[in-house]
């Protein structure tokens, strides 16, 4: 059984909110207890989110239920009426998430039976001590730089292993490979979609995101990738073209990320196009085919440059 660092937070702040409510001897202490474990969440801009939700959710239902719960009775079908008018209520102004907890305010309005100062201030600072103490311990939220850092490799690498499997292709007109690192890249930036949001929301002050910048990046050359994957397997006979075009991918994989070889990069693909416009014109029917497809991949790597 693993513990995770989420729940240790839940069960500190549960007890320390209860702890400190019981202490200033609030009624119904244990409430400040439930408000805290409904509110911590996986990252600190949920929490806030959730915090929001609930506090005002919370505060309005307490004023509410008590004119009801005067004007009809402390009966329970006034709960009927009740929660038929706050749900949509809740829903018009986009705090729906605070429903549940805000329960737990009109049961002890409801149990209290009448309509005091010093009970509204009671259930005020329940809510308070709950909520701000679900804010408090889920504040501190560990790094997952490392994490980030690693997924950087593996798709660096990926693309990587990518490219000289395409440039192998090309330069030996055959090859073994399956494309399961397009498969596992793709996966990759999935998964890596949800981590960089969990750091942007668990950053709330900073306005720029390398990472999220970087898979934009890397979403881009897995797209690039995917499209010249149909023009490279129709590419079936082994031409000097090919193999010029096929050392520049291999040359392209080495210097991946290092954005100040871009001119070079694209200097040398130009090159290579305008000596293939010096070559005589196509004779067969395959023979255009391969040029067409070589050109369609030079394309492709044209984009691709622009992307480191």
């Amino acid at each position: 059984m693993k513990i995770g660092f989420r729940t240790i937070k839940t069960a500190v702040g549960v007890s320390l909110s209860v702890l400190l409510a019981q202490t200033l001897h609030l009624d119904y202490y244990s409430a400040a207890g439930i408000l805290t474990l409904l509110c911590i969440q996986q990252s600190r801009k949920k929490s806030v989110n959730a915090a929001y939700s609930r506090f005002f959710a919370c505060v309005s239902v307490l004023f509410i239920s008590s004119a009801l719960f005067l004007l009809i009775g402390y009966h329970p079908y006034a709960f009927l009426v009740l929660l038929m008018l706050f749900i949509p209520l809740c829903v018009r102004f986009r705090i729906q998430e605070g429903v549940a907890s805000s329960s737990v305010i009109v049961m002890h309005v409801y149990m209290h039976g009448k309509v005091e100062a010093s009970f509204f201030l009671n259930e005020f600072l329940v809510v308070v001590i709950g909520l701000g103490m679900a804010l408090l311990v889920n504040w501190y939220m560990p790094s997952i730089d490392k994490e980030l850092n690693r997924w950087k490799e593996e798709v660096d690498e990926l693309i990587t292993d990518t490219l000289n499997e395409i440039a192998a292709y090309l330069k030996e007109g055959r090859t073994h490979w399956d494309g399961k690192e397009m498969l596992e890249l793709s996966d990759s930036l999935q998964k890596a979609k949800s981590l960089i949001l969990l750091d942007t929301e668990n950053n709330l002050l900073r306005k720029d995101n390398v990472y999220g910048e970087y898979l934009v990046n890397k979403r881009q050359q897995y797209e690039i990738l995917e499209r010249m994957l149909p023009s490279i397997s129709t590419y079936t006979v082994k031409t000097e073209q090919g193999i010029r075009i096929g050392n520049f991918i291999g040359e392209l994989s080495e210097g991946l990320n290092k954005r100040k070889q871009t001119a070079e990069f694209h200097e040398t693909l130009r090159s290579i196009r305008d000596y293939h416009k010096t070559l005589p014109l196509p004779e067969t029917r395959k023979e255009f085919e391969n040029r067409a497809s070589l050109y369609t991949i030079a394309n492709e790597l044209e984009r691709f440059i622009a992307t480191i």
